[in-house]
């Protein structure tokens, strides 16, 4: 028990430093010696804090799979009354973690499983209110949380959250415009400045068409033409239909 509590000191050292090498290595080390002790409360609470730091090591190496494995042999701990002051944020990363993934049935269920003083706590709230954002296609919303995260590990779903969000809104503009102000796109897209709109469209949009101030959009391969379609209208639409596909899923 001495040496698992010795490793987890360490681990906890690895993670303050931004070492995730050094921490996942700790980690492996304190899965061993966890075995050889006798299942107790104080085992369970140990194993618990232990995962609880590879979650956050995962969160910053952006391993995605790693961090899956280790919530799965997390979860368990809590059940068996693991004591633990990172549950909640443990448990909101993994709700962003969801949502990220679109596995929004699996989200649910897990809501299921908080008490109502876990469900209220900011880890927790708010991923709940960035899913009831994206289901209402409040996108805007969901663009500017961003700067409301509990906790900077929250930022790497964000980012790929964001992403996602910003790929639906460029599929509506596409169709509804034939050519926008790149300022118009920076606010509706809420990037920061047109160079990072631009490095956007380069990855993501090659076919859109930078002319000076402005973006041409292709015009729809089949179809009715973009000045024939009420703008504002089917961006409305298009996100109500998203949405809803969401919820059939």
């Amino acid at each position: 028990m001495d040496s698992a509590k010795q490793l987890l000191s360490h681990m906890n050292g690895r993670v303050q430093a931004g070492d995730v090498e050094g921490g996942m290595k700790a980690l492996s080390k304190i899965k061993i010696d966890i075995l050889k002790i006798p299942p107790s409360a104080e085992q369970v609470t140990l194993a618990a804090n232990a995962l609880e730091l590879g979650v956050l090591l995962t969160v910053a190496s952006g391993d995605l799979d790693v961090f899956a494995r280790n919530m799965a042999q997390l979860k368990p701990t809590y059940s068996r009354g693991a004591r633990s002051d990172r549950k909640c944020h443990v448990l909101g990363l993994n709700l962003m973690f969801l949502l990220v993934e679109n596995r929004l049935s699996e989200f649910h269920s897990e809501l299921e499983l908080l008490t109502e003083t876990e469900a209220t706590n900011k880890f927790i709230s708010f991923p709940i209110q960035l899913e009831r954002q994206l289901m209402v296609g409040s996108y805007d919303e969901v663009l500017s949380a961003h700067s409301r995260i509990p906790d900077p590990s929250y930022g790497f779903f964000m980012d790929n959250l964001l992403q996602t969000v910003r790929d639906s809104i460029a599929d509506c503009l596409e169709v509804s415009y034939k050519e926008m102000k790149i300022e118009d796109a920076m606010k509706m897209m809420k990037f920061d400045s047109s160079q990072h709109l631009i490095e956007y469209i380069d990855e993501c949009r090659d076919d859109w068409i930078v002319e000076g101030t402005s973006i041409c959009f292709q015009p729809p391969a089949v179809g009715s033409k973009a000045s024939d379609i009420p703008s504002m209208k089917l961006i409305s639409q298009s996100l109500t239909y998203a949405t809803e596909m969401e919820r059939i899923i």
